[in-house]
Formats: structure tokens, C-alpha cells, sequence
């Protein structure tokens, strides 16, 4: 069983750091590539058997075989990553988390990264991270295709404008939304949810008068809605704060080597009966969840300043 682990670990002890940049960048993408097309493929064909044969017990099967694909994907992700960059993890909270459990994980969202940090510090830890997506992304090679044969929910949005002149289609997205849920009830998961619902910007910050440092304002919708779907099932929140001294990467940057230092702070709380509950229809429980969450974000504010601060005071003068 530690086979694969310590072949992973030997490799990524190797260290190709001192490569220039680019060339680190550009040998670091095309393990990527080869990684992303290799794995899709038997991805693909086994979601393709869950239409073939919708019987319970056979999807269940079938789904730890495309978890288990999907995890060793990750698996090498890190390993490519650990094989090119010199990166200071500075991760805290992970030993509160169990691999069986159902779980709701909400992070700030700077940038694209942030979805391949946090695969990298859960993966083997908790149940595989499954992202709400945008319904355009399916159409991105490969990860698409690979996103849509591990059951993650596609949503398409629709602006109050558009919902004034089709009135139809108001209450699409939560049916959506309902019916992913119904998906993660028989087999361990990680929900996972960027709260502000779009990458933090200096320009976005601004436009929303944001209360917050460094923070965009919360959206409470979503979760909730996945809360009062599923709050049976959820054994904690997982809340993530991710702070990149070196100034916000792009994922040329993080496979480049440009990156330096990454840090985490982790911090797991129980589902309480007071935080399930109709967020559309029940006024009073919505006024209680939008504090709780705006209580919860202006703890993760204060959290990322302070570890800005930590930073700035411990790194040497020049």
C-alpha cells in the first residue's frame, strides 16, 4: 500500500528547481497534459457504464473506481508540482480531518491556483473535492469531459434581468443545485464552495464596497441551499484561508517555480441543527445564516491580515 507513496515521494526528492523558469514551466505543463489526457480517458468510459447499467449498487461501485482514478490524478499533480518547485507549505489544521465523512469546504478564491492548493493539502485526507462549476466550463478540453464523469454539477446563472423576461426558468439553477446533492448522498464527499463566488480583485473589491480587507463579500445562497439539502449527511465545515505572500500566482507562475511560499490555515467546525434550514422561503433563518456567515468571514479577514502581518515581520530586512 506505501508503494506508490514512497515512489512519489522519492520523485518528488529529486528536484528539478535549478531549471530557468520557463523550462521548469514548460516540462511542469506537459506533465500536466499527459497526466490529464492519460487518466481522462478511462474516466469517460466508466461514467459511460453508469448509463449502461443505472443500477445502485453497480454506480456506487463504479463511482470509488472514478474517485480512486481521480484521486491518483491529484496524486501526480502534487508529485509534478513537489518535482519542479521549492514551494514553503505552511499548512495548519489538517489532523482534525478523517478520510470517511461527509464534508462542506468553503475558502476565499484568489485565483485558479487555489483549486490546485487545495487538492494538494486534502487529497488522501478527506473524501475528493467536488467544485461547483460554471456550466461553460464542461466545454474545456479533457478536465470537461473528466468534471462531468465525476458527477460535478454544472450550474448555469441566470442574471434578474434575464429571469424578467423568462420567467420560467426562475428556480433552474436550484434544481440543479438539488440534484447534484442527490448524487453526493451515497458515497462520501467534499463539497466545495467558493463563497464569494468569483476570484478576489483589487478593481472587484472596490466595486462591491466590500467591508472586508481582503476579503469579497459572501454569497449565502449557495451554501445554504446545499446546507438545507444535505445537512443530514454533512459532518463538519471545513473553513479555509489561503494567503500567498509573495503576491497572488497565476498557474504559470505555480508550475514556473515563481511561487515561494503558500500558506494555509484549516479550521473544521460541526453541522449545528441552526445552520440547516430554508434559506428562500424562511426570513428568519436567512437573516441568522447570513450573520453566521458574514461572522465567519469577518473571522477570515482578520485571520489573513494577521498572517500578512506575521509574514512582513518575520522575513529579514533588506
Amino acid at each position: 500500500m506505501n508503494g506508490p507513496k514512497n515512489f512519489m515521494k522519492r520523485v518528488g526528492s529529486l528536484m528539478l528547481d535549478f531549471l530557468p523558469s520557463s523550462v521548469k514551466g514548460v516540462l511542469a505543463f506537459i506533465g500536466y497534459l499527459i497526466n490529464t489526457i492519460f487518466l481522462t480517458v478511462p474516466l469517460i468510459l466508466i461514467a459511460l457504464l453508469k448509463f449502461i447499467l443505472p443500477f445502485k449498487d453497480v454506480i456506487i461501485l463504479l463511482d470509488k473506481v472514478l474517485i480512486w482514478i481521480a484521486t491518483l490524478w491529484i496524486s501526480i499533480n502534487g508529485m509534478n508540482c513537489d518535482l519542479f518547485n521549492r514551494i514553503d507549505w505552511q499548512v495548519k489544521g489538517l489532523a482534525q480531518l478523517k478520510k470517511k465523512g461527509w464534508y462542506l469546504v468553503i475558502s476565499n478564491h484568489q485565483s485558479w491556483v487555489d483549486i490546485l492548493v487545495l487538492q494538494k493539502i486534502f487529497n488522501r485526507k478527506i473524501p475528493m473535492l467536488k467544485f461547483f462549476l460554471k456550466k461553460e466550463l464542461i466545454w474545456i478540453p479533457f478536465l470537461g469531459l473528466a468534471w462531468w464523469a465525476l458527477d460535478f454539477p454544472f450550474m448555469k446563472r441566470y442574471s434578474k434581468k434575464f429571469l424578467e423576461a423568462n420567467p420560467h426558468l426562475k428556480g433552474k439553477d436550484l434544481e440543479s443545485t438539488r440534484k447534484a446533492c442527490e448524487k453526493f448522498k451515497h458515497t462520501p464527499v467534499s463539497v466545495m464552495n467558493f463563497v464569494e463566488g468569483t476570484r478576489f480583485t483589487p478593481k472587484k473589491h472596490e466595486h462591491q464596497k466590500s467591508p472586508f480587507d481582503r476579503l469579497l463579500l459572501p454569497r449565502a445562497g449557495g451554501i445554504a441551499f446545499v446546507l438545507g439539502s444535505m445537512g443530514e449527511y454533512f459532518h463538519s465545515v471545513v473553513n479555509v484561508a489561503i494567503a500567498y505572500p509573495g503576491g497572488v500566482p497565476t498557474f504559470w507562475d505555480y508550475i514556473s517555480g515563481k511561487t515561494k511560499k503558500i500558506i494555509v490555515d484549516v479550521d473544521v467546525f460541526p453541522v449545528s441543527e441552526q445552520m440547516v434550514g430554508d434559506y428562500f422561503n424562511d426570513d428568519g433563518y436567512k437573516e441568522q445564516f447570513c450573520d453566521w456567515l458574514n461572522n465567519i468571514w469577518q473571522e477570515k479577514d482578520k485571520k489573513l491580515g494577521e498572517l500578512f502581518l506575521l509574514e512582513s515581520t518575520d522575513r529579514p530586512s533588506s
